[in-house]
């Protein structure tokens, strides 16, 4: 049994401009609360299981959501949730 470690992957991220995914998500979330979901609860769902119906067909929102890559759109939020994190860095 080889005991060496394998080297940390590196992704980089490219997919789309985060000004698009951003005003799609806007889209999707104003889609989903128009309908009465709780759009959090919808698109952490569609998130885990990549099911689109998670997300409604009100406002193209199924389809918008579906152009944005899932890691890429994780990425950003757990950035965007580390820079805005009052304990993040103490």
């Amino acid at each position: 049994m080889n005991n060496q470690k394998e080297p940390t992957r590196k992704i980089d991220i490219a997919d789309k401009n985060e000004a698009d995914v951003r005003e799609i998500m806007r889209t999707v979330y104003s889609a989903l609360e128009e309908k009465g979901y709780n759009p959090v609860s919808q698109i952490v769902g569609y998130i885990l299981s990549e099911d689109p119906t998670y997300i409604t067909t009100n406002k193209n929102a199924r389809s918008l959501v579906r152009r944005i890559n899932r890691y890429e759109l994780l990425s950003m939020m757990l950035n965007d949730f580390m820079k805005n994190s009052d304990s993040y860095g103490e």
